[in-house]
């Protein structure tokens, strides 16, 4: 009995202890993403007044990369990359440098039409924060984990406006397969928190749900599957091409400044000929796909290309609004070729591309329901987890864990990161070859016995 009473108490006062924190964390995250929104829809509308604001590009990324590596290299590229890696691998330890640092670099890369987003400097932001009030009040490592994960659940939610998909993002974000439930509670906590704040002190938020519901049949059930594959596809793709981008620049004998002012001028020099829409963060573009505009066939293709250069050369923003941007354009390319929708399939795209290129299924799923409403749920769950398996085991996000494999037929490397996973598929051929085999047997059998 008494062991029993022990028990419940010491999990009473952890509970206590830990909203207590996650609240904290959740104001403070709330208030920097607060002041990092505003003062980016200030340097936004001030650059858009110029004619070809967009030319200095260029120097503007040569700039952000200048400041990343005199200040904080952790700063550079996008955001949520660097605050997995220190949680991985640094028991969350964030140089506070990164939060003045992160919001000058992308709010610079952005007004200046750099194409990236807007969550992984919040997600930076707060885990910043949060790891700079552990320092502060010297607290172990394990607890300045959990508040930095609470920073990156507190910037997801406060920036789009999700707290329970924010909330499973930070946690879901960190390893594939796998949720760390010691950090539920103050995850949901922040990010509530980090919502109301912002939410109260004037930051508004998307929100169109869909004003009908799809008459279900087996036929249109089997587009959504098939959409799940497409949308799979285009998460592959993009990973890739983040991937290979990297891997260019880091072949390309080039001083960093010069490589700079060479991919600033491939994404604002095309600009002149097809316009600014694949610039910045493409919001009008996002708004009019789920509306069911016209979006040209490339338009996922080309937001790709235009954000792999932008944060492969040293642009700082995130890469959750460009996702977003890839998945409405490309779920209304779907619409196109399967006669369905448009604004339905772009708003599946939308979050079955966020399950794809960053293996959160579930975040994704619950943030179809938060934006969307709950009519389209079941349809853009199914899509979100097909979507995930087919991209594999890779991420955009190459410091994830691989928890677990997607696939028992694969030989996977799991507990590693999802950078260095190397498959097999030895296994599947194996069990393919046995299946084939005992097939025949059994034919011969049953003839035999005739």
């Amino acid at each position: 009995m008494r062991r029993r009473l022990n028990e419940e108490t010491v999990l009473f006062f952890s509970v206590m202890k830990w909203f207590v924190l996650a609240s904290v964390i959740g104001v403070i995250a709330g208030l920097g993403t607060v002041v990092f929104l505003k003062l980016l829809t200030l340097g936004i509308k001030t650059a858009a007044g110029f004619n070809y604001y967009y030319l200095l590009l260029p120097l503007i990324i040569c700039l952000s990369a200048l400041i990343s590596r005199t200040f904080a290299r952790e700063a550079e590229g996008h955001g949520t990359e660097k605050v997995i890696e220190a949680v991985h691998k640094r028991s969350g330890k964030i140089n506070l440098l990164v939060v003045p640092v992160k919001l000058i670099t992308t709010i610079l890369t952005l007004s200046f039409g750099g194409s990236a987003g807007k969550e992984g400097p919040c997600a930076q932001i707060g885990g910043g924060l949060a790891s700079g009030f552990a320092d502060i009040f010297r607290m172990k490592d394990s607890d300045r984990k959990k508040l930095v994960i609470c920073g990156i659940s507190a910037g997801f939610a406060s920036v789009f406006g999700t707290p329970v998909a924010g909330a499973l993002f930070g946690i879901e974000v960190l390893v594939v397969g796998q949720i760390m439930y010691d950090v539920l509670l103050p995850s949901f906590i922040a990010g509530i928190t980090a919502y109301e704040v912002s939410s109260s002190l004037g930051i508004t938020y998307f929100y169109s749900p869909l004003n009908f519901t799809p008459v279900f049949s087996e036929f249109f059930f089997i587009k959504v599957l098939l959409s799940g594959i497409f949308f799979g596809i285009i998460s592959f793709i993009m990973v890739e091409a983040f991937k290979g981008t990297k891997f260019l620049v880091s072949k390309v004998k080039l001083s960093w400044w010069l490589n700079a002012i060479i991919s600033g001028a491939l994404v604002s020099i095309p600009a002149l000929f097809i316009g600014t829409r694949y610039l910045g963060l493409g919001l009008n573009s996002i708004e009019n796909a789920l509306k069911g505009g016209h979006v040209a066939w490339y338009d996922p293709f080309l937001k790709i290309i235009f954000t792999s250069i932008t944060l492969g050369a040293g642009g700082s923003g995130g890469v959750i609004t460009p996702i977003f941007f890839v998945g409405t354009a490309a779920g209304s390319l779907f619409s196109f070729l399967a006669g369905v929708d448009p604004s339905t399939f772009a708003a599946i795209g939308m979050v079955a591309l966020l399950a794809g290129t960053a293996n959160t299924p579930i975040a994704a799923s619950i943030m179809s329901i938060e934006l969307f409403g709950l009519r389209i749920a079941p349809y853009a769950a199914v899509s979100c987890i097909i979507s995930f398996l087919i991209t594999g085991h890779r991420s955009i996000y190459p410091s994830q864990l691989l928890g677990v494999s997607k696939s028992m037929s694969l030989e996977t490397e799991v507990g590693k990161e999802i950078s260095l996973i190397k498959t097999s598929s030895e296994n599947f051929a194996g069990r393919l070859k046995n299946g084939i085999k005992g097939f025949f047997l059994f034919l011969k059998g049953k003839k035999n016995g005739k």
